[in-house]
């Protein structure tokens, strides 16, 4: 099946193991041309797609032969980092709509991170289809445990520009080179730079002169500079200059000799030093700056290590909107897929819009819409089996019921037979007065919907009448004139500690509302009560958990900025996650807190009426960047980079500022600028560092973006731009005056990795 060139006769699985893996090539072939493949694909909207995994060992497809590529036929790389996963078996939407006839044991699914569709293949027998699985899980493992040092080893820096593929680089492609990276270089002042490296006399580069080359393109002024500080005349590091530096500059007051010998094993790459001789060079240095161990995230925040036994209406919850849409709100696609992809991005709460099916099985679509439909079933076996993937916490299902009675039984039947014990169907220890706490709930699924009283009619929750689409407001207020909902006693039971009401006012003290009953309210509905009863919404989000949703104009799934409701202690702020943007940035910033756990406790003065905080500030400050991708995929254009720093926040928090624009250099732009501001309630902060290429006559070009709370960031940090392909270098810069422990006013210039910052949803 597999051939693996000078390597002998290895099994096919052994072969497929060999690290390091470079990348994933998917051909697509004319349908004349697909002959002997046909085992091998999933035909698909009549074109095929083929996966072609290629390693250093050079690994092709011998059995069945490649059929030729047709003239502009269509190939494109995908990198492993770009994988989030695989499954095996009819485990997405395509395999169970397009192969429910082929075996589920010869069906595997590659799965990647953004917006792409998934890749579902069909392989010829059990055992190859496990040798993919496996082959691929592993190299995935392999690539995630990957040091930064390995990383770097790996990087094909001239793999796109060695046009005649003989391991060498001539001067124009080294001119090529310059270009790919985004340089924009004088040609005398490169043809100077390529003589040097042309130790060899041959006009061509190759080895260790393309590194040599590599080494003097990536050289940082700024990082020398520390290094020098705390290194030998040697230019070494020693064990305890490290220590120091790690105290110093790093404000690691808790850092001892075995810190540093640690760092000094993990990342020097000098196998005649390092450990042994208890010294880092500067190659080590920099790939210590590089790793997660460098990060301006605060390590200790990326585990749960908040206190999760309060009431459960004390966290944020992270939350989604129709969740089953997996683009707008009219016409798009409703897919199984969707539930997965919001789940493991840590969402702790699913919308279900549930509607009457053919074959008395209820179907989840946005109503009144064309939007597409899919069982009800499907979507609970997905919740299932992705629901504590991310976080063991609770997951609550929010239904939008418009079924039939008979389908509704049929709904409660279903949660209940596919959850089994998952499913909560009683109070926790019998508390019947508070929410129990997230630790209480964890592994549990907690339904949110219409719960009996006496009657057995119910008021409906209808999103779709907000929307604004003359034909769905026609269709509402036809179904609100002519039919009541009547509940199931049956879906009902399983409604134990949200149960939706609609909002009539804050309580009064004479007559509390019970504190499980919940409203959700439209964006617009929930921005008006904090403008004009702030207080009394806050006091509220203290024993009662309050949903808010997207407003109906919003038909595009575009987002509301949720931070302004995150300042007032409203816990389930649904956003479109299908949709990127920057309120998805901030969403998921504020979420990786915790443990990205789905789960962050609002500060004491959201749970606290007595409670006090004291204004704060900060200074930013931006030194420089390297290896800006570039985004007009022109052959000659560079990118001309700019940083915005934003503060999201209370109001009066809220600002951001610019650096200069960098002109034609994507490669190591230096900015070296700082920026103040002024923060009072840092609890509710979040911190956004956008890069965006600039143009003076166009909209600028979105590169990437890193979001952080203000309460992760290392204090006192110089902050380093990175990207995981290529590697983002270069330090940000973050001092404070802040009075309180752990302060961020330091006059030293200590060195942490900003990334890895989200690529731009086009790519």
């Amino acid at each position: 099946m597999i051939e693996a060139k000078n390597k002998g006769e290895l099994p096919p699985l052994l072969i497929l193991l060999l690290p390091p893996f470079d990348h994933c090539v998917c051909q697509r072939w004319g349908k004349k041309s697909f002959g002997p493949c046909r085992e091998w694909l999933l035909e698909k909207e009549n074109k095929e797609l083929f996966v072609n995994i290629r390693l250093r060992a050079e690994i092709r497809l011998a059995n069945p032969p490649l059929p030729p590529l047709i003239a502009g036929a269509f190939v494109s790389t995908v990198s492993i980092e770009d994988i989030r996963d695989v499954r095996l078996g009819h485990e997405t939407e395509g395999m169970e709509k397009y192969a429910k006839d082929v075996p589920e044991h010869r069906c595997f699914s590659i799965v990647f991170k953004d917006q792409r569709k998934n890749l579902d293949l069909i392989a010829s027998s059990e055992d190859d289809a496990k040798h993919w699985f496996e082959g691929l899980r592993k190299i995935i493992a392999k690539s995630n445990s990957m040091s930064q040092r390995q990383k770097l080893q790996q990087y094909p820096l001239h793999f796109k520009t060695d046009k005649n593929k003989d391991n060498k680089m001539s001067f124009k492609e080294l001119k090529n080179f310059l270009k790919e990276v985004n340089i924009q270089m004088d040609d005398s002042y490169a043809k100077q730079i390529f003589q040097q490296c042309d130790k060899s006399k041959t006009e061509t580069l190759e080895d260790e002169e393309i590194e040599t080359f590599y080494k003097m393109l990536t050289e940082r002024a700024e990082i020398d500079e520390i290094f020098a500080k705390y290194s030998s005349a040697e230019g070494i590091m020693s064990r305890d200059n490290l220590l120091r530096f790690l105290r110093e500059k790093q404000q690691e007051e808790d850092a001892v000799p075995e810190s540093a010998l640690s760092l000094i094993e993990r990342y020097e790459p000098n196998e005649t030093g390092g450990l042994a001789a208890l010294i880092m060079t500067k190659d080590g240095f920099l790939m210590y700056l590089l790793s997660a161990e460098g990060n301006i995230f605060n390590s200790s925040h990326g585990k749960v290590y908040q206190d999760m036994t309060q009431p459960l209406s004390h966290y944020l919850v992270s939350s989604s909107h129709n969740t089953y849409l997996m683009e707008d709100q009219l016409r798009g696609p409703s897919s199984t897929e969707a539930y997965i992809r919001a789940l493991t991005k840590g969402c702790r709460c699913v919308e279900l819009d549930c509607w009457d099916g053919p074959n008395s099985e209820p179907v989840i679509y946005h109503g009144y819409t064309l939007t597409s439909k899919i069982l009800f079933s499907d979507a609970i076996k997905a919740i299932k089996n992705y629901a504590f993937k991310t976080s063991p916490y609770p997951v609550i299902i929010s239904l939008e019921n418009h079924c039939s009675l008979e389908q509704q039984k049929m709904m409660a039947q279903h949660m209940k037979t596919i959850l089994g014990d998952k499913l909560l169907v009683m109070p926790v220890d019998g508390n019947t007065s508070d929410f129990p706490s997230p630790e209480q709930l964890k592994g549990k699924i907690l339904v949110k919907g219409k719960k009996l009283n006496k009657a057995e009619d119910v008021s409906d929750e209808d999103e779709a009448a907000e929307m604004e689409d003359e034909s769905v407001k026609k269709e509402v207020e036809q179904k609100r004139t002519s039919v009541k909902l009547k509940l199931a006693k049956e879906l009902s039971d399983i409604v134990i500690y949200c149960k939706s009401v609609h909002f009539q006012g804050f309580d009064s003290t004479t007559s509390p509302r019970a504190f499980y009953e919940m409203s959700s309210f439209t964006e617009s509905k929930a921005q008006k009560l904090a403008q004009e009863s702030g207080t009394s919404f806050i006091h509220h989000n203290i024993r009662h958990l309050s949903r808010v949703y997207p407003a109906g104009w919003r038909t595009d799934s575009s987002n509301y900025n949720p931070v302004d409701l995150w300042n007032i202690g409203c816990q389930i702020i649904a956003l479109n996650f299908q949709t990127p943007g920057p309120e998805m940035d901030v969403y998921q910033g504020r979420f990786q807190d915790n443990g990205f756990s789905g789960y962050v406790l609002k500060p004491r003065f959201l749970r606290d009426k007595q409670s006090k905080f004291n204004p704060k500030s900060i200074t930013e400050g931006i030194i420089s960047g390297q290896q800006l991708p570039k985004v007009n995929k022109s052959k000659n254009s560079i990118v001309d980079p700019r940083v915005t720093v934003e503060i999201h926040g209370v109001q009066r928090d809220n600002g951001k500022k610019q650096t200069k624009v960098i002109e034609n250099n994507g490669f190591n732009p230096k900015w070296d600028e700082e920026f103040g501001f002024d923060i009072d309630v840092p609890e509710l902060a979040l911190v956004r560092f956008v890069v965006e290429d600039f143009d003076v006559s166009t909209k600028n070009d979105f590169i990437g973006q890193y979001t952080i709370p203000f309460t992760c960031l290392k204090q006192g940090k110089e902050l380093c731009l990175e990207q995981s392909k290529p590697h983002w270098l270069g330090p940000l810069k973050t001092s404070s005056a802040l009075e309180r422990p752990n302060s961020l006013d330091f006059p030293t210039r200590p060195a942490v990795t900003l990334g890895p910052l989200a690529p731009s949803p086009t790519a």
